[in-house]
């Protein structure tokens, strides 16, 4: 790996996200084969979702605000090991594996990823302060109708897309200004990512997995 970039194994300003927000509901897709791989990725070892303290705290606020108003967080991610960007990469290198072409970019030539930016060497998630979310009726558990799935490499993630209903872009700025009230900073090409403003490692990539075992004595 480029020495340009500094690597952590260090978990100490770590949680999981359940810890902090009980109610929070996870739906780990890198642990699963539902994600545009196909496959479980390198580097998560159970379907949890962990973040530095300091995002996780910015989290809870904002999930106290959602749930005033009867919606519960879902995380898609977390803090993303390097290896699993490294799987992303290898991944993105092959052109002939294509198996969820039709589901995440059906509109695009897999050789164009990484050119085009979707697939990169690095990822904020991997310095632990970045979220991929949604949310959902406390009620029901049902998810906000966001107009697009998560981890659809197209336009049509983008936060302020218009091609949706009306109903639909409400619910992508809703997220988005609650979100970003709590000092999270969105991606202008994914309505579902965020990163804390004041993320407490910005220059440090983290390589250890994603499991429980880390956090229990």
């Amino acid at each position: 790996m480029s020495e340009q970039f500094r690597y952590s194994d260090d978990t100490s300003d770590f949680v999981l996200i359940k810890d902090i927000i009980p109610d929070v509901i996870l739906d780990i897709r890198y642990f699963s084969e539902n994600n545009f791989i196909g496959r479980r990725i390198d580097g998560y070892e159970e379907p949890a979702a962990l973040l530095t303290r300091e995002a996780a705290e910015a989290l809870k606020q904002a999930a106290d605000e959602f749930r005033k108003n009867g919606l519960l967080i879902k995380v898609f991610d977390g803090y993303r090991p390097q290896k699993a960007v490294s799987h992303f990469m290898r991944w993105a290198a092959d052109p002939d594996d294509v198996r969820n072409q039709a589901d995440y970019y059906p509109d695009l030539d897999k050789r164009v990823l990484i050119p085009q930016g979707f697939i990169a060497e690095h990822s904020g998630h991997t310095r632990g302060s970045t979220i991929d979310m949604t949310l959902c009726h406390a009620e029901t558990g049902a998810e906000l109708d966001m107009g697009g799935p998560f981890d659809f490499f197209g336009e049509l993630s983008h936060p302020d897309y218009k091609g949706i209903t009306e109903q639909q872009y409400a619910n992508r700025q809703y997220l988005r200004e609650v979100m970003m009230r709590h000092g999270f900073r969105p991606l202008e090409e994914e309505w579902w990512h965020f990163t804390l403003a004041e993320e407490p490692f910005p220059d440090t990539y983290f390589t250890f997995p994603v499991s429980t075992a880390l956090f229990r004595s």
